[in-house]
């Protein structure tokens, strides 16, 4: 079973398919294109007044936006870089705070939806630094910039009649919509599709508020983390240490194994005690390759990816959620930093690859699913360590020079 997985099927999408969008936020032509076909589908869809003839053409392309979504960090930096501004003391001590603060509202979370109240805590953190860090952007004209934007046009036009839907039946008024570049809002980030599928009133006030309530925003995500598969018994993964010969050649990536097959390959605890007889299946994940760390992760794991598709966000909700617990931080090492590659390198190596005949799909400089595949069976053929990770190992043996 992969763990990349793919975003939650929109439970709304208008289906008006006769009339193509043109998708280049970049220009006003194109835009005010795009938005007059906003308006078609939004009025055949049923769409209040308001919707068609105020809102929709108030909207407004925001360059910026595109920006940011060309270069997200999740994608852009190391594993090192992402966890050092996040996994940091503040986070950790306001984490913590935040435990005693709310314990009350935590004990009836965990008892209703069975979330642990240290995962709330984290996503919170990660998400808004606790609330600090909520967006000033307008969500309306952040979505309608991505929507008429080429890239992921489908996905953010639905995100952005999800919002419409809001707005018509009184969950949210425009006044509230200050949010991120990509439309997610509130204390936890929600994104229109899922405030509208998953959010409550959790101070019982009569009315759904993720912005200034609290308790709506972690009752909310408690809900929403519940209905998309969290395991209430299982943790989310741990560290691991891998023995010098471990064998690549016999664990693919992105793919999960009984735990047995990991301890019979040599895999320990980070501390080297023995793996658990426990059943269940895991993943291994060395977001810095094989010179760094080094992780098993649980179906838990794929449910905090629903949240945001990326394995260092992921592993950064478990790890921090694991150190407002008490655990101890985690060691890089100097090797795993000095491996590092650019993301102009990774591009080249992927049309290296597929020139080759190893299928890592359109050269991005992502290092995706795809392209751990290729490489990995690029360095077993060629008697490299086969981590999947573009390091220089990987680049010198493909003749890429940074």
């Amino acid at each position: 079973m992969s763990s990349v997985i793919k975003r939650l099927s929109r439970l709304f999408f208008v289906s008006l398919t006769t009339l193509p969008f043109v998708v280049n936020a970049t220009g006003n032509n194109d835009f005010t294109q795009c938005i007059d076909n906003l308006q078609v589908k939004a009025n055949a869809a049923g769409y209040s007044r308001y919707i068609v003839n105020d809102i929709i053409p108030s909207l407004s392309p925001i360059k910026r936006v595109i920006e940011l979504d060309q270069r997200q960090p999740e994608f852009s930096q190391s594993f090192a870089d992402y966890l050092r501004l996040r996994l940091t003391d503040y986070h950790i001590q306001t984490g913590r705070k935040k435990l005693a603060e709310h314990k009350v509202l935590f004990d009836q979370l965990s008892k209703k939806y069975g979330i642990p109240a240290q995962y709330l805590v984290s996503f919170w953190g990660l998400e808004t630094n606790f609330g600090r860090n909520k967006g000033k952007m307008s969500v309306l004209n952040s979505l309608a910039t991505l929507a008429c934007d080429e890239r992921r046009s489908e996905y953010f036009t639905a995100e952005l009649f999800d919002l419409f839907h809001l707005i018509d039946n009184k969950t949210v008024i425009t006044e509230q919509l200050a949010g991120s570049w990509a439309g997610a809002m509130g204390h936890m980030q929600f994104m229109p599709s899922a405030l509208r599928k998953y959010a409550l009133d959790g101070d019982n006030d009569g009315k759904i508020d993720v912005w200034q309530s609290e308790a709506d925003a972690l009752t909310s995500a408690a809900n929403y983390l519940n209905s998309i598969g969290w395991l209430e018994k299982e943790r989310w993964g741990r560290q691991v240490k891998l023995p010098k010969d471990f064998a690549f050649q016999q664990v693919e990536f992105d793919q999960f194994y009984d735990l047995a097959t990991f301890k019979a390959l040599g895999v320990t605890r980070a501390n080297g005690a023995a793996l658990s007889d426990y059943k269940i299946e895991a993943e291994l994940v060395l977001p810095a390759g094989a010179d760094g760390p080094a992780f098993l992760v649980y179906p838990n794991f794929n449910v905090i990816m629903k949240w945001n598709l990326s394995e260092n966000y992921a592993l950064s909700v478990g790890l921090l959620a694991n150190r407002i617990q008490g655990a101890a931080g985690l060691k890089i090492s100097d090797k795993s930093q000095r491996n590092l590659y650019k993301p102009v390198e990774l591009q080249a190596l992927q049309k290296k690859l597929n020139m080759m005949g190893y299928d890592v799909g359109k050269p991005d400089g992502i290092w995706g699913p795809k392209s751990r595949k290729a490489i990995r069976l690029y360095q077993l053929k060629h008697g490299l360590v086969g981590d999947g990770f573009p390091g220089r190992a990987v680049l010198n043996k493909a003749g890429i020079q940074g």
